[in-house]
């Protein structure tokens, strides 16, 4: 599902909103977990999962068409902890 398919649901299960207010919310959540996120926080939705922010230490990599060695710099990536309840539900139980 893309950002503009959720909006656009979320437009069809609330007809009392208009669809440029649910765009408005549906950007600015993102944003704020991403701001979270950018500042070092944990972002934790119940139910659903939470994101965090692993560090990877540096390390000596390898090209994989010529086999030289590279170095990789530290890095921050963003990771994602499902939920309990997420993960029941995908895996065709209650919750």
């Amino acid at each position: 599902m893309t950002k503009s398919e959720l909006i656009l649901r979320l437009a069809e299960k609330n007809p009392h909103l208009y669809q440029r207010d649910i765009e408005r919310i549906v950007t600015t959540v993102f944003e704020e977990i991403s701001a979270a996120l950018a500042g070092g926080d944990r972002v934790e939705l119940r139910g659903f999962g939470a994101f965090s922010v692993k560090n990877r230490d540096a390390r000596t990599g390898r090209n994989p068409r010529t086999g030289e060695t590279v170095n990789v710099d530290r890095k921050s990536v963003p990771f994602f902890k499902v939920g309990k309840d997420l993960r029941l539900r995908l895996n065709g139980q209650q919750a």
